[in-house]
């Protein structure tokens, strides 16, 4: 790929910004990639926050909602990948908080209903719960949320 000047990645990335929610770190890299250095990357990075292209707390609200609302994950695999992007704890955690309880649940209940499909085929209710409490785990729910919407009533 062809080195860009600073002008040139600036406008890229304006245009990039101007098109969907992107994180401060995401842009960075960008930036390296296109070829400018690390100290113009963070002047192009110190200009698109000041101009509001970029705002971290905005991205985290975005990604948390979309990612529970599209890919139906749990609280602990948004926050881990949150992480993975680079964000800082304050903006991580103003994102989770923008995820409504209500619609967090009603996410949660139809991840269990959908796996409880699948799953019609097995008779022993305990293996059942087990799988499915493994599918929700790994995608990112909390144990004791999950315990609270299943039934282990019956299990004792």
């Amino acid at each position: 790929m062809k080195e860009l000047t600073y002008e040139q990645a600036l406008h890229r990335a304006t245009s990039l910004c101007s098109s969907g929610e992107h994180s401060s770190n995401e842009i960075r890299s960008k930036l390296l990639k296109w070829g400018i250095s690390l100290s113009e990357a963070n002047d192009a990075i110190n200009y698109l926050i000041s101009e509001k292209y970029i705002d971290n707390n905005r991205f985290a609200r975005a990604y948390c909602l979309d990612k529970l609302r599209y890919n139906h994950w749990g609280r602990v695999k948004i926050r881990q990948m949150l992480h993975v992007q680079g964000l800082d704890e304050e903006a991580i955690q103003y994102g989770l908080l923008q995820i409504e309880e209500d619609e967090y649940l009603h996410v949660l209940d139809k991840v269990i209903a959908q796996k409880s499909r699948s799953l019609h085929n097995e008779k022993n209710d305990y293996h059942r719960k087990a799988k499915i409490v493994k599918h929700l785990t790994s995608r990112g729910f909390e144990m004791g949320i999950i315990v609270k919407r299943l039934d282990f009533s019956d299990m004792e």
